[in-house]
């Protein structure tokens, strides 16, 4: 019996049948008014190669084989209708104009039986929204958009996800930090799928340049295929429907919090109409607890995507997405409740995993000075959140010494004020905390920035075990797994401190 390949699954195309496209195919960058998308074919690659595979994304499309050609951009089979999709956006704050799908070329939907979910090549070549770019992507970003959206799935943070991963066989010149000082990287491609890509800045494009004709088009489109409980036909519908979109994007970003992710670039075109975490950039968790951190070289003089700021930037640019559908509104001031359903939505998650990480078992008056006094201790000394947390998610009454792996320099270590802060803590959850609850909200393992680069510095020469291995403890962040304790349980090391890749990152992929 044959194995099920990818010219086997039940391939769709519900996005362009439904929306207005290009009339040109292919071509070079240029503005591309009243569409959606355009049609694109991926370019071919000199010697693709299939160095990462999920899967648990495969069983969940059907998939039994992959094929490299295919993954690699060399070869469309019978059901693909490959295109880029346009979006615009604001970056840092600012309108952008249009944007688009600058390295990622959708191959098409699949219908899973179960659902519908779209395949996209990311660093698969040039398209209309390429600008001044070249399309493709390196290694070094793709093994992290590989591992991290696999690992973000298992922690239990709503997110795209990554089939494989195929090294092209050419060189990419990128200039990683911005400096002048470009070098040639090896090229990859990642194969990957989400209910859609379409984002906030899809709906954007089309209201800032008063293509309302347009708009409504898609916005037709996605309520009826990804939201179909609700109607775009009516006031009452459109709010609905956004205010689930609210709701969805306030758990997300709550479970950020909750595992100390920065996203790096929560520019609206990165932000998902699904409430998924898309488009793994300069993303990095935190190592020592410092709510103004933020991974992102672009962003180090203002800061505005820093971790403590993130839930804020959620509102923000749920609110560019209202402006966006108002053209659609008969009452548009009733968007006002769409975005109360955000910051509804975001406190009520936030309590609740608050409450899980602590294993409170219960939010009551006097929990939000529980946790801004845990949180500003967290910053008294360099602290690692990970740790910190998996070590208070036992059943008995921890001290500063079963903490102390925790801190960076033990010799500044504020002693009295942690000693009063567990007192407190203790008696708060009579002591019984809920430690069954405490450990599945906090995880042992996650893809820290420096860990990556193991695997990138390894790959890079060639060998992707270290890669594979780090896929496979991700794989259950919960668990113990005490072989890989030592390893890969632990503070950053020295060396990662001020490493590009590991403290530093930028856009450059």
């Amino acid at each position: 019996m044959a194995q099920k390949s990818l010219s086997s699954l039940s391939w769709k195309s519900h996005f362009i049948d439904g929306t207005p496209g290009d009339d040109e195919a292919g071509g070079g960058p240029r503005q591309v008014p009243g569409a959606c998308w355009s049609r694109v074919r991926p370019e071919p690659m000199p010697n693709p190669v299939l160095r990462m595979w999920s899967s648990e994304v495969a069983d969940t499309l059907g998939l039994e084989v992959a094929e490299e050609g295919v993954l690699g951009g060399n070869r469309i089979i019978r059901g693909m209708d490959p295109y880029a999709q346009r979006y615009g956006g604001h970056q840092f704050g600012n309108w952008a104009g249009q944007l688009g799908d600058g390295r990622a070329i959708t191959l098409g939907e699949v219908d899973t039986g179960k659902g519908i979910l779209e395949l996209q090549l990311k660093g698969s070549g040039r398209t209309p929204y390429s600008r001044f770019a070249d399309g493709r992507a390196v290694l070094r970003s793709s093994i992290r958009e590989f591992l991290c959206s696999e690992a973000m799935h298992r922690l239990g943070v709503p997110s795209t996800r990554a089939l494989s991963l195929v090294t092209t066989g050419e060189e990419v010149v990128r200039d990683m930090m911005y400096d002048g000082r470009p070098a040639a990287e090896p090229g990859a491609i990642v194969c990957r799928v989400a209910d859609s890509f379409i984002r906030f800045g899809s709906f954007q494009i089309h209201a800032m340049t008063g293509d309302v004709a347009t708009l409504r088009e898609l916005v037709k489109n996605t309520v009826k295929h990804h939201f179909p409980n609700h109607s775009a036909d009516s006031d009452n519908g459109l709010l609905e429907w956004l205010k689930e979109v609210s709701e969805r994007t306030a758990l997300t970003i709550a479970h950020w919090m909750r595992v100390g992710f920065v996203h790096g670039v929560m520019n609206t075109d990165n932000m998902s109409i699904h409430g998924l975490t898309i488009d793994y950039g300069p993303y990095g968790w935190l190592e020592g607890f410092d709510p103004s951190w933020t991974p992102n070289t672009t962003d180090a003089a203002t800061r505005r995507y820093r971790y403590g700021r993130q839930a804020e930037v959620g509102a923000w640019n749920i609110a560019r997405l209202l402006e966006a559908i108002t053209p659609l509104m008969q009452e548009p001031m009733r968007m006002n409740d769409a975005l109360d359903s955000y910051y509804n939505a975001y406190r009520e998650h936030s309590s609740r995993m608050w409450s899980e990480k602590l294993g409170l078992g219960y939010f009551e008056d006097g929990d939000d000075k529980l946790i801004s006094d845990l949180t500003s201790m967290l910053q008294m000394t360099e602290t690692d959140m990970t740790i910190l947390f998996r070590l208070l998610s036992i059943d008995h009454k921890p001290n500063v010494e079963h903490l102390r792996p925790a801190f960076y320099k033990e010799g500044e270590i504020p002693s009295e004020k942690w000693d009063a802060w567990l007192d407190r803590w203790w008696a708060r959850v009579e002591g019984a905390p809920e430690k069954a609850v405490m450990l599945q909200a906090n995880p042992k393992y996650v893809l820290r920035n420096w860990m990556a680069q193991l695997a990138i510095d390894a790959a890079e020469k060639g060998d992707y075990s270290v890669a594979k291995e780090l896929y496979e403890v991700l794989k259950y962040p919960y668990d113990e797994q005490p072989e890989y304790e030592g390893k890969w349980f632990s503070k950053r090391p020295e060396w990662a401190r001020n490493r590009i890749g590991c403290s530093m990152l930028s856009c450059s992929s």
